[in-house]
């Protein structure tokens, strides 16, 4: 995608986010960082100064940095030898006490600078990868250990362990450079890369996820749409574009929705305000139907999860049922998603067991 938005107006979302120089690095034939060389200070030692910079790219370090730093391949083997440093890839080392802790995102960022100092300055994080370091919710979980890399017309093969590499065509406005250096390609990008190997539910969580932290924006969906016509699977992804809500604030927001749409009941507006007699908002709520005066909540494992937050939700809806006594609530988990019928159910007010009903404050259940 040529349009400047998708990187400029996703670099905005990420401090000291910005695009790639089309030029490359000054050494392309090392496999090093812009501005990641040695301290200047003339009072750290070589060891002390190899740290320094590892502790500045997520315990990561190259040989060339070790290097510059004033370590020899003596020192690197001793480090490893100990079981004190990690030797990941050719040329590449993590110290070890400075790699961030398993699951984490900084984890992930780890492994991408990793492969990104053993494939050099033209490699760049992509796909499914890329997607999670722009930080769009919607994928499955990361397995810890595959990263998605890709060099731009990388013409013989190359292998890495734990690292899905390919060689797509990426233009360098494409690849944005993060502020912590490591290079992404930009969410327009990524998204093209990543929605058509996914299921309809995946892809359009993807889709509203990007569209709710405004790394992309409306008007952008076009072009995305013309620049993948001939692709593999154009005609899925362009429909499901249509179905994307940048109002959706989770995943499971979005899944009931698209359950809602599947069964003849979309919502009638997303993200609803409810205001008090004096105009002041006393909730804003998930799903809203108009005809049959209804709210829905997606209760995730997130925002709901804390005691505080359990707190929070009970008096919202307390103070919804006062202000509005003909208005009926049901709230949503992630395991209804196994019984759309259910889902379904509740929405429209009927069902086998009876009709649907207003369902007690959070948290209340169970509590004695």
């Amino acid at each position: 995608m040529r349009r400047r938005l998708s990187t400029g107006a996703a670099s905005a979302m990420v401090p000291g986010a910005g695009r790639a120089d089309s030029g490359g690095m000054s050494h392309p034939q090392r496999p090093d960082l812009p501005g990641l060389g040695p301290p200047s200070s003339p009072t750290l030692d070589p060891m002390a100064a190899a740290l320094t910079v590892a502790a500045a790219q997520y315990g990561v370090l190259s040989y060339p940095q070790a290097q510059a730093c004033g370590l020899h391949k003596y020192d690197l083997r001793r480090m490893v030898r100990r079981g004190e440093w990690l030797h990941p890839h050719l040329q590449v080392y993590v110290v070890r006490h400075l790699m961030p802790a398993a699951g984490t995102p900084e984890r992930l960022r780890c492994l991408v600078m990793a492969a990104q100092l053993a494939l050099g300055s033209r490699a760049c994080a992509a796909g499914p990868t890329a997607a999670r370091l722009w930080g769009m919710r919607g994928l499955e979980r990361w397995d810890g250990r595959r990263v998605h890399m890709v060099i731009p017309a990388l013409k013989k093969p190359r292998k890495l362990t734990r690292v899905d590499l390919r060689g797509w065509n990426v233009r360098p406005e494409e690849i944005t450079v993060l502020g912590d250096g490591l290079r992404v390609t930009d969410p327009g990008r990524t998204l093209r890369d990543t929605v058509p190997a996914l299921d309809r539910e995946s892809a359009v969580c993807l889709m509203d996820s990007a569209l709710n932290q405004g790394l992309l924006r409306q008007e952008d969906i076009e072009p995305m749409n013309r620049v993948m016509r001939g692709r593999a699977r154009c005609v899925d992804v362009r429909r499901w574009w249509r179905l994307a809500d940048g109002r959706a604030q989770s995943p499971l927001e979005t899944r009931i929705r698209l359950i809602c749409q599947d069964g003849g009941v979309p919502p009638d507006e997303l993200q609803r305000r409810f205001t008090d007699r004096s105009g002041r908002t006393v909730a804003v709520v998930d799903f809203w139907w108009e005809k049959t005066r209804l709210i829905g909540e997606a209760d995730g494992l997130g925002p709901h999860g804390t005691a505080r937050a359990l707190a929070r939700d009970r008096e919202r809806q307390n103070a919804l049922q006062v202000l509005y006594p003909d208005v009926r609530i049901v709230r949503f988990t992630w395991a209804d998603l196994r019984r759309p019928g259910y889902i379904l159910a509740l929405v429209t007010g009927r069902g086998g067991a009876g009709e649907a009903k207003v369902l007690p404050p959070p948290g209340a259940i169970g509590r004695g």
